[in-house]
């Protein structure tokens, strides 16, 4: 850190110095050796900074400039579509019905709240071709672990105890192995041909008595739509698996395609992604899972429904994984999702696909001549870039990714997926105006040329962050976590 920086932060504090006042205490101090554990109790104060409130607010301002979120710069991070949250979700999330309810309420006075979700359920099985939806699940990744629990339960129910693997593209998001290996399967890769798609012969030497399902994202990791993908469902069927949709990347078809007309038996959405949910920061997610009628007796359980005109929770469910998140998920992020759909409408929907797919091409070809494109054909609503060509003058592609945060750009994806040498993921998504696309391709041509004359100042990039070039071997082996005073 800069010296103005550490003097901000700790150096001014002083012994007596406060930020706040308290009524005195009019209550018995407690004992807390009488309550805790020996070993548990603080024996002396802790070696906090001493600061007014004025000192503290001005450091925790200082922290906030240093973030960069989708409302400070442009965003375009692939396969995670940092678009615009629109503000209006904002407002509706903080309307008093919604705010400051209690998750268990009576169900006859929340009907507001249930009548949103239940309607917002409806919305979600119409954008995807399903026959029911949950929003319990937490975020993406929650979505898929219950999505496979499902159907690992269907399994089960049908006393087909031998489907004990998943089958995972290369290009495949991380998340996707991780999920089945933690519902209890095995994983197998499927490999991609020369196009970027699935390979349908490996696929079909891989499918067996023993597979559960196939994981796979429309459009895949590289921005490419998997135009076979009626014949990858038929091979996945006619072996008695299921195949499971990652809504990671529905952004480059909402309301053009639909998962449940492509086969697919169950779908998760991000609503942080695709339905404008504040996305980052750990949180809050939302990933709603829908399914197809076969698998509906598995779904978590209470299922929202609707009888005689209430809105009540559903927990006769025999067959069901059970709860898999308390409050029925994330119900704030539902609010701002609902919002959105119901602002823009179908045509609004179907005019977000129809930029997001246009601005990434646009992107992808004006960045053509200036980096290597590996798969030479249109994409949907992100693609993928290769900077092998300047990995062979010494830059790499991290250093290229350093180098934009010069410019106040976050950079894309690098180095995902693993199936692209020097990988560079972009997604511009639709929010983002020209103007924004052509600054973020101009700084990325200047780059591409500066690796060509002058490639020190990109090696030793960035040169305008509060923190320099760092050691990236120790930062990952030995992270320093937390302030320790000197």
């Amino acid at each position: 850190m800069h010296n103005q920086d550490q003097q901000l932060i700790f150096e001014v504090s002083k012994p007596g110095r406060i930020g706040y006042s308290l009524p005195e205490m009019d209550v018995p101090e407690l004992d807390l050796n009488g309550l805790l554990p020996v070993g548990y109790v603080r024996e002396q104060e802790p070696n906090l900074p001493e600061v007014s409130e004025l000192d503290i607010m001005r450091h925790y301002t200082a922290l906030s400039k240093r973030n960069h979120g989708v409302d400070s710069g442009f965003y375009p991070l692939g396969s995670c579509t940092m678009k615009y949250n629109p503000k209006i979700n904002e407002n509706v999330a903080r309307y008093s019905g919604f705010a400051h309810i209690h998750p268990l309420q009576d169900e006859s006075s929340v009907q507001g709240a249930l009548g949103l979700m239940y309607d917002l359920q409806q919305h979600l099985i119409e954008i995807t071709g399903m026959d029911e939806v949950t929003l319990q699940p937490a975020a993406g990744a929650h979505g898929e672990w219950t999505g496979l629990m499902m159907i690992r339960a269907f399994h089960e129910a049908n006393n087909d105890l031998k489907r004990t693997k998943v089958i995972v593209p290369d290009s495949a998001h991380g998340t996707n192995p991780a999920s089945a290996t933690v519902a209890g399967f095995e994983t197998v890769t499927v490999k991609s041909d020369e196009k970027g798609l699935v390979d349908l012969d490996d696929l079909r030497s891989v499918v067996g008595e023993d597979t559960a399902a196939l994981m796979l994202t429309n459009p895949n990791t590289l921005g490419l739509f998997e135009e076979n993908i009626l014949e990858m469902a038929d091979i996945v069927h006619g072996a008695g698996g299921k195949l499971y949709y990652d809504g990671a990347n529905l952004n480059a078809v909402m309301s053009k395609a639909r998962p449940g007309d492509m086969g697919f038996d169950v779908v998760h959405l991000n609503l942080h992604k695709t339905f404008t949910g504040p996305h980052g920061g750990g949180g809050p997610g939302s990933g709603p899972v829908g399914v197809k009628a076969d698998l509906i007796p598995y779904l978590p359980k209470p299922i929202l429904t609707k009888r005689d005109d209430k809105f009540v929770f559903d927990y006769d469910r025999p067959q069901s994984i059970g709860r898999v998140k308390p409050f029925y998920g994330n119900f704030g992020i539902n609010v701002r999702a609902y919002t959105y759909i119901r602002s823009m409408g179908p045509d609004g929907l179907k005019a977000v696909t129809e930029y997001a797919v246009l601005n990434a091409n646009y992107m992808m070809r004006r960045l053509q001549p200036h980096f290597d494109l590996p798969f030479d054909r249109h994409c949907k609503h992100e693609f993928v870039l290769s900077g092998r060509r300047q990995k062979k003058l010494g830059v790499r592609t991290l250093d290229i990714a350093k180098r934009l945060l010069d410019f106040g750009y976050h950079p894309p994806t690098i180095y995902f997926p693993l199936n692209v040498e020097e990988c560079i993921m972009i997604e511009p998504t639709e929010t983002e105006s020209k103007e924004t696309l052509d600054g973020f391709i101009d700084t990325m041509i200047q780059i591409a040329k500066e690796a060509e004359e002058n490639p020190e100042i990109v090696q030793e990039a960035p040169h305008t962050t509060v923190v320099g070039r760092l050691d990236e071997t120790a930062a990952a082996r030995k992270p320093v976590l937390r302030y320790r005073p000197e």
